[in-house]
């Protein structure tokens, strides 16, 4: 029995042996674990052409590249970092991996459509990168593609484009399954108000998936016509407004913005009453705050147009529902501190993460409170300080939350532990790094510094090498985190190393590949530590 038990998905099993047994699989956490890699893969190249940009950017003047190049690397760095890493990412590594596991499933609804979104994913993402390869040079509009000038460039940008679209496929079709796997797969007894709040997470986070990819794909699409058919849809030239690829793009961009944070505001709610050992303060205020903000983020994409000639009537009303948005926000935060306070809390590598995700994200939600205000907006609108506030909520938040996980659930992953003092030596370059990369950036943008600028005045010189510095520390963190975690050579993991009380902790690690040999029945609230 023990020896059965003992079986996991990491050996080979089924029809294929080695890597075709990976590449054929169904099981949702190989198929998570595939998303993790190619990410990974992605994120380090990323991370890299981040640091080319910083490199430039160390002094004024042209340094080791030209404009255009420049130009070329801000956009795919873009690209990279929010196509195929952001908005997939928790939801499309963690959420394949644990949310199934956590309701009580076999696996997700539809195990043959979860491998063919990974296909998906990767298609996307190498149509998207041969962008840099082929046509006349890598794409130069940044991440955006802003019209008219994507529709007039003659640089690549119809491969990038359509990279993205084929992307948006990939996103929508892995919400459509876990809103079915979370609605059909709970185990018996487990209601909506007795399921864990990651999944709760992934559910808010799947119905903007369905309901807001589409129209971004349909918007993508219409530059490809435009370029190809000259349509006018964006080009002042042919007739088209370019205010209104703005509108299509955000209408889809922001809440994508809660595609990104809501999987990882889930993380922290699993990881705080984990190591505090208490039960989450607020349950169902956390589980409909999940909802609430991503309803109301359908409504506030026009707090990216201040600038672009809107009537102040529209202005005023984006602000104010900009400002309402963080309320939910702000219930979680408030949730979490109050979750840890007289808990028994253990400071471990998750933890430490976890922490650092609510301090950098309150700087990133608090300094979007003043770009979503009107009257500092007009000030800051395009400069260096949006780049340090969407760093703080991305990577900051993102990010931290994504390390978090890898910390918390690699031990249920593999079946080994990790080297607890490295981990934390890295939480330390990857949080000091961090502050020294992207804090000077608020300091400069209001002092007029301009953001995608290749060359910039003396008086921002100080600012820009110390992010400079900061990015060198950044690198060298994710090197000793990733180093730490990829050596494998830990203790045999126990099945709850934690002492988590969700489901995934009650089965072995790493676990058996059809998760359950029977069904748990559930009968009481998440997170008893009694």
């Amino acid at each position: 029995m023990a020896e059965t038990i003992a079986h996991s998905y990491l050996e080979n099993t089924g029809k294929y042996k080695g890597i075709l047994a990976w590449l054929t699989t169904t099981d949702h956490k190989r198929i998570g674990l595939m998303y993790m890699y190619a990410m990974m893969i992605f994120f380090i190249v990323g991370v890299l052409l981040g640091e080319l940009m910083r490199l430039e950017l160390f002094r004024p003047g042209q340094q080791f590249y030209n404009a255009q190049t420049y130009n070329g690397i801000f956009t795919i760095h873009g690209i990279i970092m929010i196509f195929t890493v952001v908005i997939p990412g928790l939801a499309a590594v963690f959420g394949n991996f644990s949310m199934p596991i956590m309701i009580g499933a076999h696996d997700v609804a539809f195990p043959r459509l979860n491998l063919f979104s990974w296909y998906l994913f990767i298609l996307g993402a190498a149509i998207a990168l041969s962008s840099q390869f082929l046509g006349n040079g890598p794409p130069d509009t940044g991440w955006t593609f802003y019209a008219p000038y994507s529709t007039q460039t003659h640089t690549n940008v119809v491969a990038a484009v359509f990279g993205a679209f084929v992307l948006g496929f990939s996103s929508i079709l892995t919400g459509l399954n876990f809103i079915v796997t979370i609605h059909r797969l709970r185990a018996p007894g487990m209601t909506f108000f007795r399921m864990p709040l990651f999944p709760w997470s992934l559910y808010a986070t799947a119905w903007i998936q369905v309901l807001a990819t589409p129209i971004v794909g349909i918007t993508l699409l219409m530059v490809i016509a435009e370029r190809w058919l000259r349509i006018g849809f964006f080009d002042p030239s042919l007739g088209g407004d370019p205010i209104l690829y703005q509108h299509l793009f955000w209408i889809y961009s922001h809440p994508a913005v809660y595609i990104m944070i809501l999987p990882a505001m889930g993380v922290i709610t699993e990881i705080i009453p984990t190591f505090a050992q208490r039960k989450v303060f607020g349950y169902k205020a956390i589980a409909l705050s999940s909802l609430a903000i991503a309803l109301v983020g359908y409504f506030v994409w026009a707090h990216h147009m201040y600038t672009s000639g809107m009537s102040i009537t529209a202005r005023w009303v984006f602000s104010l529902l900009t400002f309402l948005v963080a309320v939910p926000s702000a219930i979680k935060v408030f949730n979490w501190v109050t979750t840890m306070y007289k808990g028994s809390i253990s400071v471990k590598p998750p933890f430490l993460f976890a922490l650092g995700f609510i301090f950098l994200f309150m700087i990133g939600g608090l300094t979007g409170l003043s770009l979503g205000s009107l009257a500092t907006d007009i000030h800051v609108h395009d400069t260096a300080y949006v780049v340090a506030h969407f760093h703080y909520i991305i990577f900051g938040g993102v990010g931290f939350a994504f390390f978090a996980a890898l910390h918390y659930w690699y031990p249920k992953m593999y079946g080994r532990m990790y080297n607890f003092r490295r981990a934390n030596i890295a939480f330390g370059f990857l949080f000091v790094g961090f502050n020294l990369l992207y804090f000077p950036q608020f300091v400069i943008g209001i002092m007029g510094m301009p953001r995608r600028y290749f060359d910039y005045l003396p008086q921002f010189t100080l600012g820009q090498q110390i992010s400079g510095f900061g990015g060198l520390l950044l690198l060298i963190g994710i090197i000793l985190m990733i180093a730490n975690l990829a050596s494998k050579r830990g203790a045999k993991a126990p099945d709850n190393p934690w002492g988590g009380s969700t489901l995934e902790w009650t089965i072995p690690s790493p676990p058996p590949v059809e998760n359950f040999h029977e069904l748990p029945v559930i009968t009481g609230e998440p997170y008893n530590y009694e």
